[in-house]
């Protein structure tokens, strides 16, 4: 089996090719970044413009490298939220009349569970059941994945992701878009650790994050003037690192399950790995992370998931163009 997937949910248009034996064949990625740095965030119909510009050129190069023509495909896989609907459309759109044109069912991929997934494009070893951590820009989920389809909602941030309140507070502190991965070099830089800021929620069980109280901190910190921006830009990761650290760990001890997978594009800060992998260890617990190359939003991980759905039995009939911009992991059935 040969599935090809297509990835549109946000600022990212990512297309690849994975076999169910070889494994990835070939995958493109083209970041918007830059088209949305001067507005300061994400523009959804300049995103859409820009999927429409990129996806079909992406897709030759992949077709071409993988050396598969469209017919010879097994099914091709789209996002199908959530997202931004436009950008969504514009996926769903293409992955249709492709699957049309070729022959091949075209099949609905729920976004999250193609995050989740995304450590198996390295590691087929990895299976179910296990914990995921999911943290990203729009998301910070603690979900125990019992099975394809089968994801129980432990915890979840109340208010900004953490993703979210990376970008915010790189904004307070000057940075350019996208703030996180600035703000996290900018840490790298502190020469001491001297400024501790609150840990959210970790004084109280449960298994619910917060993170507008903490960028709400550091604002106070910054109005005060008392800290260079690298000593708040450090504290300010730690403070995220030990909230998502004890967060996880308490899922683990409430689920029982003998693994954890850590995905999105929170995924590839080096602090939160390491503080991660260092508390699973003391758990005895195996921990899985897409590289970072997988842990934004990327084609391959949709691909991936469509392969695991097509084996699973699933059929999308009829020719549907299916996107919700809203999108409850926890409503997605098993296969």
């Amino acid at each position: 089996m040969r599935v090809l997937g297509i990835e549109t949910s946000c600022d990212e248009t990512g297309i690849a090719i994975v076999d169910a034996e070889a494994g990835l064949l070939a995958h493109r990625l083209y970041s918007q970044v830059d088209l949305h740095a001067v507005y300061g965030g994400v523009v959804p119909e300049l995103a859409s413009r820009d999927h429409i510009r990129r996806i079909l050129p992406l897709l030759r190069e992949v077709l071409d490298e993988a050396g598969v023509r469209g017919p010879e495909l097994s099914a091709v896989a789209y996002t199908a939220g959530p997202g931004l609907l436009g950008a969504l459309l514009t996926g769903a759109s293409v992955a249709r009349a492709l699957a049309y044109g070729w022959g091949v069912p075209a099949l609905a991929v729920h976004h999250l569970e193609g995050h989740l997934l995304a450590p198996l494009l390295d590691d087929g070893a990895l299976d179910f059941p296990f914990l995921v951590l999911l943290v990203s820009g729009g998301h910070t989920q603690l979900i125990h994945a019992r099975a394809l389809g089968d994801y129980e909602l432990l915890g979840e941030s109340i208010d900004d992701a953490a993703g979210e309140a990376f970008d915010k507070t790189a904004k307070l502190l000057g940075l350019g878009y996208p703030g996180g991965p600035a703000l996290s070099r900018l840490a790298e830089t502190a020469a001491s650790g001297d400024l501790r800021l609150p840990r959210p929620m970790l004084d109280r069980p449960g298994l619910d994050m917060s993170f507008s109280g903490l960028k709400t901190a550091v604002l106070t910190v910054v109005q005060k003037g008392q800290y260079a921006p690298e000593v708040i830009a450090r504290a300010f990761e730690e403070a995220v690192t030990d909230t998502l650290v004890e967060k996880t760990r308490r899922a683990l001890a409430a689920s029982g399950a003998p693994v954890l997978v850590v995905a999105g594009g929170v995924a590839a800060n080096r602090p939160l790995r390491a503080g991660l992998r260092a508390m699973a260890e003391a758990q005895g617990v195996p921990v899985f992370f897409p590289r970072p190359a997988f842990c934004t939003d990327n084609g391959a991980m949709i691909a991936l998931a469509g392969l695991r759905r097509l084996q699973a039995g699933a059929v999308d009939p009829g020719l549907a163009i299916r996107a919700r911009a809203r999108w409850p992991l926890t409503e997605l059935a098993e296969s």
